[in-house]
């Protein structure tokens, strides 16, 4: 009689093979110091988190990965939606209309305050024309898209049999097992003059000195991965998580004891912008930062950097990735004669 033998794979297994077909990497749990006490408000304080083990997706989401999404199930994203009057009680009627907002850089130094000096709202941009409708992404496969909102990376999560990763798991990944390390690769932003990473070199917004050779976006494994193999976890785009935006983490756990086990953000009702008292849209929180982060203006390219952004928003510097939380297992089978 033959014999059928199922063997899981165990933890250290697991982190060296990924599911076949997935392009997802296994990152294994464990504690870590989240946020930073160096930087900005909203990433203090520094506190202790632990994570379980979970698969992650070697890169953010690319175009090609998206377009086979949307063929496969006709989506239609929120960009490429007319805005309904009602839920923008403010809005100018000749503004609602379907686009998303493009980074347009202006000619010359602008008031670095007032973002609408770069950003656009332009109609008819979207994840297949992003800078607008006469643009579109012939040759751009491998790199991430863009212009999706939240609603669109769930759909795009549930259709491929996976999950958005919290802001602690995202965080952990992105540094690749350096405890406390600025970067995701080290304390050096370019260690050698050699880049880890696509961000804006120059005098933001209006000098770009493509240093690292590239304008916008790159494609996804442009850059050297980090300490788990995973690559873009810093720069290229700003990547959603499943948390909603709290001003700030939560202290130290007084215990060692207590250690928060697989945290979750703050609850919805404390997401919203105070300065927005009309349309009250939820946020949720971004990591990673993009092409845009510059040393004169937006250090986010690190592991504890994080961004509101409004669940309705897209732009052309924001993707996704995905992470399943249950453990692959390989079936061996073995014949073990008659």
């Amino acid at each position: 009689m033959g014999l059928v033998e199922e063997k899981s794979l165990s933890q250290r297994e697991q982190s060296l093979e990924a599911p076949p077909g997935d392009g997802m990497l296994y990152v294994p749990g464990g504690s870590y110091r989240m946020g930073s006490d160096r930087h900005y408000p909203e990433e203090a304080p520094v506190h202790r988190v632990t994570v379980d083990g979970f698969w992650i997706d070697r890169t953010p989401v690319t175009n090609r990965q998206f377009r086979k999404f949307v063929n496969a199930t006709g989506y239609v994203t929120f960009a490429e939606l007319t805005p309904n009057a009602e839920d923008y009680p403010n809005a100018r009627p000749h503004m609602l209309k379907a686009g998303s907002l493009v980074f347009t850089p202006p000619k010359q130094a602008v008031d670095l305050r007032y973002w609408g000096e770069w950003w656009t709202f332009k109609f008819g941009a979207n994840w297949r024309r992003p800078y607008g409708p006469r643009s579109n992404i012939s040759g751009l496969d491998d790199h991430p898209v863009v212009h999706v909102a939240y609603r669109d990376v769930e759909a795009y999560a549930k259709w491929a049999g996976k999950e958005l990763p919290t802001e602690a798991e995202w965080e952990f990944a992105a540094r690749g097992g350096l405890e406390g390390a600025e970067f995701a690769w080290g304390d050096e932003l370019t260690p050698g003059g050699k880049h880890m990473a696509n961000i804006w070199q120059g005098d933001f917004p209006h000098q770009n000195l493509l240093s690292d050779g590239f304008e916008r976006t790159s494609p996804v494994a442009a850059f050297p991965a980090n300490g788990y193999g995973l690559h873009d976890m810093i720069g290229n785009v700003w990547e959603w998580t499943a948390d909603w935006y709290s001003q700030k983490h939560d202290a130290d756990a007084p215990k060692a004891c207590c250690i928060p086990q697989n945290p979750r953000g703050g609850p919805q009702s404390e997401s919203y912008d105070a300065r927005d008292l009309t349309s009250r849209i939820p946020r949720k929180v971004l990591k990673g930062g993009s092409h845009l982060c510059a040393p004169n203006y937006c250090r986010r390219y690190r592991p504890a950097a994080r961004h509101a952004e409004p669940i309705d928003t897209s732009a052309s510097h924001v993707g996704f990735r995905c992470i399943r939380r249950t453990a692959f297992t390989s079936n061996v089978t073995e014949a073990k004669g008659e």
